[in-house]
């Protein structure tokens, strides 16, 4: 492997989980190593005084829009989910858990989470939803929620996300390719040059 991709990423917005799709294969053609970053993006938007575009009506519409046209593209399904907006602070704990405990398990249960909330529209604001589709992609989910209370992986996600802060991050996705930041999927063009 040659260079590496930082992802910073939340499972709330809709633009990191188009990157998602797309970012595995452009790192494999580059040759390069993908080091997944998953943060708070609530907290991201508290410290640096950002909001979902979501937030302001025209701009929702349109990003909306947007990203439906990019799924097109990729060829992958999407939809804005009628639960929207999802409160992500313990599926990013379970996200960082993992990471830190089965990290060969972290990309399926983002990959479930990504799913369950951008495809299919489940409401993951709910716990039993988020059991279900814990339990469908091979979790036990009692055993997820406890890592999701352990006292070492909350403070792994507040400092995760205070280093994202520091490092300039206000949205999601954000990406680096050593210090060059890149902020948005539709910026994955340039993440492919930096990484040739």
């Amino acid at each position: 492997m040659g260079k590496t991709v930082e992802f910073w990423f939340d499972v709330g917005s809709p633009a990191a989980y188009l990157a998602w799709t797309q970012l595995p294969r452009l790192a494999s053609e580059a040759g390069a190593a993908i080091d997944y970053r998953p943060m708070l993006l609530g907290g991201v938007f508290q410290a640096t005084a950002n909001k979902s575009p979501m937030d302001v009506p025209a701009k929702g519409r349109y990003m909306n829009a947007d990203l439906a046209r990019f799924a097109s593209r990729y060829g992958v399904p999407y939809r804005l989910n009628p639960h929207f907006p999802i409160n992500t602070l313990t599926l990013m704990r379970g996200a960082i858990g993992l990471q830190m405990r089965e990290p060969a398990r972290m990309h399926d249960y983002v990959d479930a989470v990504y799913r369950a909330i951008w495809v299919e529209g489940r409401n993951m604001n709910d716990p039993a939803a988020v059991g279900a589709v814990l339990h469908a992609a091979g979790f036990d989910p009692q055993s997820l929620l406890a890592i999701t209370q352990d006292p070492e992986v909350k403070e792994r996600l507040k400092t995760v996300t205070q280093e994202a802060v520091a490092r300039g991050v206000f949205g999601a996705p954000t990406f680096f390719v050593g210090e060059a930041m890149y902020w948005g999927q539709d910026r994955l063009d340039f993440v492919k040059e930096a990484l040739q």
